[in-house]
C-alpha cells in the first residue's frame, strides 16, 4: 500500500495511526502542502490522484485510490479486521464512532488550513483567527472529555477508533498553544498513547517529510 501524506496533517496522522495499530506495511509518499510554488497538492499530477487536492490518499495493494480519512480507516477496519479498532458490541461501536465524528466532523474541519486561509482572505486579523481556532478546539475537547471513559484509553484497555481521532487533535491543540489542563481524562489517554509504539511511529515528528 501507498499513503499520500503530509507530516502535519491531522487527517493523515489518523490514517498512519490506524495502519500502525494494525501492523500494516505501507510506503509513505509525502505531499508538501506549503511548498513555495503553492503546494504539491494543487499540482495537476496530484489532482489526478485526488481531485479534491487533499491528503490523505491510500493506494491499496490492488491499485484502488481511496480518499478521506474516515473512508480509508473504515476500509482498513473491514479489510484487516485481525486487530480491530471498533468494539464488537453495536452500542459501544456507536459511542466510539460518535467521538470520532465530534473530532472529524465538528472540530478539525473548522481549523483546517483552507478554512483559516479563507478567514484571512476575508480580512480577519491573526488574533481573531487564533480565537476562532481556540474556540472550536476547546469546545470539541470539552465534549470528548465527557464522552470517554475513566480508565485506559478512550474506551478500554486497548486503543481504538476514538483514540485514532483524538491523539492527532491533541497534536493540533499543542500546535495552537491550547492547554489540556481542564481535560483529565483526555490527558490520561494522551499519556498512554505516548508509550504505545504505534502512536510513536505515526507521530508527525517521526515522518520522512518532517522539516
Amino acid at each position: 500500500m501507498e499513503l499520500y501524506t503530509y507530516y502535519r496533517s491531522t487527517s493523515s496522522y489518523r490514517v498512519r495511526i490506524a495502519l500502525a495499530l494494525k501492523g500494516l506495511d505501507y510506503q509513505a509518499l509525502p505531499i508538501n502542502l506549503i511548498a513555495p510554488q503553492g503546494g504539491e497538492h494543487r499540482q495537476p499530477t496530484y489532482l489526478g490522484i485526488n481531485p479534491q487536492g487533499r491528503v490523505p490518499v491510500l493506494r491499496t495493494d490492488e491499485g484502488e485510490l481511496l480518499i478521506q480519512s474516515p473512508a480509508i480507516i473504515e476500509y482498513l477496519e473491514e479489510r484487516f479486521p485481525e486487530v480491530p479498532l471498533l468494539s464488537k458490541d453495536l452500542v459501544a461501536r456507536a459511542h466510539e464512532r460518535g467521538v470520532a465524528a465530534v473530532i472529524g466532523c465538528d472540530v478539525h474541519p473548522l481549523h483546517n488550513v483552507s478554512v483559516l486561509n479563507k478567514l484571512r482572505q476575508l480580512g480577519h486579523d491573526e488574533p481573531l483567527v487564533v480565537e476562532w481556532i481556540g474556540y472550536w478546539i476547546r469546545q470539541g475537547l470539552a465534549t470528548v472529555e465527557q464522552l470517554i471513559g475513566d480508565t485506559g484509553y478512550c474506551f478500554g484497555d486497548q486503543p481504538g477508533l476514538a483514540d485514532v481521532y483524538l491523539i492527532p487533535q491533541l497534536y493540533a491543540a499543542e500546535r495552537f498553544n491550547i492547554s489540556l489542563e481542564a481535560y483529565p481524562r483526555i490527558r490520561r489517554v494522551a499519556a498512554l498513547a505516548a508509550t504505545h509504539p504505534a502512536f510513536f511511529l505515526a507521530h508527525p515528528a517521526n515522518q520522512s517529510d518532517t522539516p
